[in-house]
């Protein structure tokens, strides 16, 4: 094998997001085999990893995706400081993908997920698909995605989430967009890329 995709992540929601996401993907994958999702404990802990597990990686043919929320940050400055993280480490062939502005808005990018997932049909209602049309522009997605299900856990509901969010023809999330066309080229790139990659409808 060519070597898999390993994830540095910003939080363990993360991981339990992607963990069930990423086979959905790119159907066949395996966690562990084809990818691995290492979370960190927020993005101070994040950055300070980086250079460390960068530069001593011992597997062969291994390729990096670093993910962390944007919160509100100017984007280009986030990015640039990462990507300097990863060249001091000699790893410039990492991709960095932000969720803008953090993990649920890729949850308020696909309404009738949510729904389907906590079963709340009217959480997909035209009016609250107008009012998320552009998720990425909401400052703190967690609060309003709390505010439209009560019951919502950070943890339980990235794991919920993993099984229906869809594709990107189906979230308005820009960010989200972005981390799977990523995702999806660097699978090809490896031959990783078994099937046509795609998330349930």
């Amino acid at each position: 094998m060519s070597g898999r995709l390993v994830f540095l992540l910003e939080e363990p929601s993360m991981k339990l997001l992607l963990d069930g996401l990423l086979p959905r993907l790119i159907p066949g994958w395996i966690a562990g085999q084809h990818f691995l999702c290492i979370p960190h404990e927020g993005k101070s802990d994040l950055d300070r990893s980086i250079p460390r597990k960068l530069s001593a990686w011992q597997f062969p043919g291994d390729r990096f995706v670093i993910v962390r929320d944007n919160d509100g940050a100017n984007c280009s400055e986030v990015l640039q400081k990462i990507k300097h993280l990863c060249a001091t480490a000699g790893r410039t062939d990492t991709l960095v993908r932000l969720a803008c502005q953090e993990l649920e808005t890729w949850y308020l990018g696909d309404l009738e997920a949510v729904a389907t997932a906590f079963a709340q049909p009217k959480t997909s209602s035209p009016a609250l698909r107008k009012k998320f049309a552009a998720p990425d522009a909401w400052l703190k997605p967690s609060r309003e995605l709390e505010r439209l299900v009560p019951q919502f856990q950070k943890g339980a509901g990235a794991r919920l989430m993993g099984q229906y969010l869809r594709k990107p023809e189906h979230n308005r999330s820009h960010s989200y967009g972005k981390f799977i066309t990523g995702v999806r080229q660097l699978a090809h790139e490896m031959g990783l890329h078994t099937q046509h990659a795609q998330t349930s409808d």
